[in-house]
């Protein structure tokens, strides 16, 4: 019979860091959980606290020791001649081979195919154990799971229900607060308008209050005393919903809901316009002596947007690396591509960004003609807003940060067709939200290549080319 998983207050704790405290559960055989949250807070850290890998700070895991777990970090480093999905493939076979009482898994989907992937989506909807997942991938999360430990803020959140119902939830409660603080600051403009308005009052009164003075000069102005207890009322008001405010903000700010970013491209759609921008015919390219692509026929337009798909190894990213005519790659048959001035490259490495500049440098080089206060506004917009931010080196920014710096420099300089190749492998959900957010403003060509179908759904694709 197979036992709960109980977590009794677990703290974990890195040098300068509080990831989450006191955290206390009973996880009964066949929970199906996902551990959510940004990167760096801990999630693959409590995967591994539970599997009985790492100990965590304070606190204890009972399991009475006779719960069998099958567990695949998201790393793997055995199996060095197999590529990451044949790696994940191999390590989830010799986890279910344990015959586990619960699977946990790290990142899962990472580097999978699209075929892969579906596979995996629908074996764990028939996996009958108890499932532990961290993953930031919204296809799985809405098959496999019914619980969401969220880490943030240094605390673990617990949420039933299905993915859109806590994704509505958080929504709501985004829309509530908003509304909260619009009432507040109708309520201080209320509050300023009828200070101003006794103040008014108050002045007449004084007038008529020092023509009595001068006649009895024993007694004090009545109008000072009335607006010095107004302004006090006034005072009290302003201050109450100053700290309104200020816990309205914090509820907000506890929420983790992205920030909408809303970027302006150095090119329109009318720049770009709509005639064809990439053509290939009867096309083919692979490496020395060795062809990867055959006859290849596609074209895309100034606006249009198109998904590559296919398995593992099928070319995908030779495919990119042709248009961009990276020298290494050998081409035949026709192939009509922008000037490379006119084509930019996004991918999961954010290899175009030089780690030895700052944030701004990034920026000014990708647009020297710029002023400094052009492209702090830029910036701002990529909620790059402090000077500590800024003049970050790009070495020291996080994944999510190097993502939104790559996408500001589309916005600065945008190019008339965009390539991007597995943007999503690796990112949290914040940052997805963000790129989603860009990629569906940009006005130009695109060609993407995605195994993740929710993430290209949300973008709005729908011509798809199977290699």
């Amino acid at each position: 019979m197979h036992k709960s998983i109980i977590l009794k207050n677990i703290s974990l704790y890195f040098p300068n860091k509080i990831c989450f405290e006191n955290f206390s559960a009973q996880i009964q055989p066949g929970s199906r959980i996902a551990v959510i949250g940004n990167n760096g807070s801990g999630k693959s850290s409590l995967l591994k606290i539970i599997s009985g890998t790492l100990q965590p700070s304070e606190g204890e895991i009972l399991n009475n020791g006779n719960i069998i777990f099958g567990y695949v970090p998201q790393l793997i480093h055995e199996y060095e001649n197999l590529s990451g999905g044949q790696k994940f493939n191999k390590a989830l076979s010799a986890a279910l081979s344990l015959r586990p009482d619960a699977l946990l898994l790290d990142e899962p989907t990472n580097h999978l195919d699209l075929k892969n992937r579906k596979s995996l989506i629908k074996m764990l909807e028939h996996y009958n154990g108890t499932l532990i997942i961290v993953s930031h991938d919204a296809e799985l999360l809405r098959s496999s799971i019914d619980t969401f430990w969220h880490i943030d803020n240094g605390k673990i959140t617990v949420f039933s229900g299905r993915f859109d119902d806590y994704k509505n939830e958080l929504f709501q409660k985004r829309q509530s607060l908003e509304k909260e603080l619009s009432g507040l600051k109708k309520e201080k403009k209320e509050n300023h308008k009828a200070l101003m308005k006794e103040q008014k009052r108050a002045k007449k009164s004084k007038e008529r209050g020092e023509k009595f003075v001068n006649q009895k000069k024993w007694l004090p102005a009545v109008g000072d005393l009335k607006q010095s207890s107004a302004e006090k009322a006034s005072g009290r008001n302003k201050e109450n919903i100053s700290e309104r405010r200020g816990s309205i903000n914090e509820q907000l700010s506890a929420l983790r809901i992205p920030e909408i970013l809303k970027p302006k491209f150095s090119l329109t759609a009318k720049d770009i316009g709509f005639k064809t921008i990439l053509s290939l015919s009867n096309a083919s390219a692979g490496y020395a002596g060795k062809p990867v692509l055959h006859d290849l026929t596609l074209s895309v337009s100034g606006n249009g947007h198109l998904a590559i798909t296919g398995d593992n190894g099928s070319g995908k990213s030779t495919l990119l690396k042709a248009i961009l005519n990276y020298p290494e790659i050998t081409k035949e048959g026709f192939w009509d591509v922008p000037d490379a001035d006119d084509i930019a490259y996004l991918d999961q490495y954010y290899g175009t960004l030089d780690d030895n500049k700052t944030v701004i440098e990034t920026l000014s080089q990708a647009s020297p003609q710029k002023t400094h206060d052009e492209l702090r506004d830029i910036l701002n917009g990529f909620l790059f807003r402090k000077n500590e931010e800024v003049n970050k080196r790009v070495e020291l920014l996080s994944g999510g940060e190097k993502a939104r710096l790559s996408l500001a420099k589309i916005a600065v300089k945008t190019p008339k067709l965009l390539l991007i190749d597995e943007i999503t492998n690796n990112i949290d959900l914040e940052t997805k939200e963000h790129v989603t957010q860009v990629l569906k403003e940009y006005p130009g060509a695109m060609v993407i290549v995605s195994h993740d179908i929710a993430f290209l759904k949300d973008l709005g694709i729908t011509n798809f080319y199977e290699l």
